[in-house]
């Protein structure tokens, strides 16, 4: 039998938090022990004991193949320095987010898109957490239907999300969408509209929604990304949608919570105190009870930094913690297994510290193994002052 013992932790449950200690056996949460200390197993001087995150969403990987505009890494490459940092991070489930669209500017194409998802799925068991595949399909892409059959012979895909991308409708109004390619192209507002109206003409004749949602159904979980409107929500929900992902104004994401779908809001946006591009702010969000999952977006470090931000700003630590282990554990019907720190689950376990703000991933553990360990002790002396007295009790675990 395969025993670890951790103590001296500050446990955060579904419902409370507490200082005490967890028995791991053979990868799974056996006992968890309330106000006792060990003087074996792995102390962890005060330090906060969490559910692994699980990360619905991230284009952390394009940003690793395609760290600038034309420098283009090997996948292996990418992959393998994305796994480390989700794992100093604190995340155990990583979804990628590949778009299926055709999109010159930002190097993406349905082939190459499907030509990545392969590479994942033939790599992801070597890896240090979790991986799956979350697919942004642009249901306004010409040629996509091509794709959707050989896209359910993915082993890891397991959520399919409608990106819609007609220039204006959704995230970037059209004088936003105008600015950006003055900056990008060099070229006049009038020429950069032309460009616009050209894709405006040609994708919003397109819409494949009826068939990727013949085609997902039956075991994948379907979400709409970047609601504005009430219509979108509408639409998203009419073809299959369980997820609102990224609502990008107060009326869409009410509108989510009256349907009864998940909202995920970037943990960046909490984070930094509001979106980069001026929609809905996840705070704004989180103050209406509009917001049940904090994903990383594009910030990996963002989604424990933002646990740390909500529990300074008054929130309690299992709600906080909540939004990034067990609510989207049961948005992907994990929880049975993994998201939260119960008997019986997957030891997916994280411990940081939080003396600065943000959080100092110490020790990550996958199913009871150690996949990450930092040692910050000379720098950080993590809640010792909050710890209680507590009993001694020598296990001989």
């Amino acid at each position: 039998m395969n025993t670890h013992l951790l103590t001296n932790a500050r446990i955060v449950t579904p419902t409370e938090d507490f200082i005490g200690s967890v028995i791991i056996e053979n990868g799974i949460i056996a006992e968890i022990i309330k106000d006792k200390y060990f003087t074996e197993g792995i102390d962890l001087k005060g330090q906060w004991l969490i559910p692994g995150c699980i990360d619905i969403h991230t284009d952390y990987l394009e940003k690793e193949l395609y760290p600038r505009s034309g420098a283009g890494f090997p996948l292996p490459f990418a992959l393998h320095f994305m796994d480390a940092r989700a794992a100093a991070c604190g995340i155990t489930t990583v979804f990628s987010a590949v778009s299926f669209s055709d999109n010159e500017e930002k190097n993406r194409s349905l082939s190459e898109a499907m030509e990545l998802s392969r590479q994942i799925d033939a790599t992801r068991h070597s890896l240090l957490v979790r991986h799956f595949l979350h697919a942004r399909i642009d249901p306004n892409s010409e040629g996509l239907l091509n794709y959707l059959e050989p896209m359910r012979q993915l082993e890891s895909l397991y959520m399919v999300v409608y990106n819609d991308h007609i220039p204006g409708q959704r995230q970037y109004t059209i004088e936003q969408q105008i600015e950006l390619r003055t900056k990008a192209f060099g070229i006049t507002p009038e020429e950069a509209m032309a460009r616009l109206q050209k894709q405006i003409d040609k994708t919003s004749r397109i819409n494949n929604r009826a068939q990727i949602y013949e085609t997902f159904k039956d075991k994948y979980i379907l979400g709409s990304h970047d609601d504005t409107t009430i219509e979108h929500v509408e639409e998203g929900k009419y073809y299959g949608a369980t997820l609102s992902e990224m609502p990008t104004t107060l009326i869409a994401a009410r509108k989510a919570k009256e349907l009864g779908l998940w909202i995920c809001l970037g943990a960046p946006n909490y984070y930094r105190g509001g979106s980069h591009c001026g929609n809905l702010s996840s705070i704004d969000a989180i103050a209406e009870d509009l917001c049940d999952i904090l994903c990383s977006d594009y910030h990996f470090p963002t989604m424990l930094g933002s646990v740390v931000k909500m529990i300074g700003n008054g929130i309690s630590p299992s709600k906080a913690v909540n939004m990034v282990s067990l609510n989207p554990a049961r948005l992907l019907n994990f929880d049975t297994e993994t998201g939260s720190i119960e008997i019986g689950k997957k030891a997916d376990l994280v411990a940081f510290s939080s003396e600065k703000s943000f959080a100092s991933v110490l020790n990550v553990f996958v199913e009871g193994i150690v996949k990450y360990r930092a040692d910050y002790s000379l720098a950080i002396q993590p809640l010792a002052a909050e710890q209680p007295e507590l009993n001694t009790l020598n296990t001989g675990v």
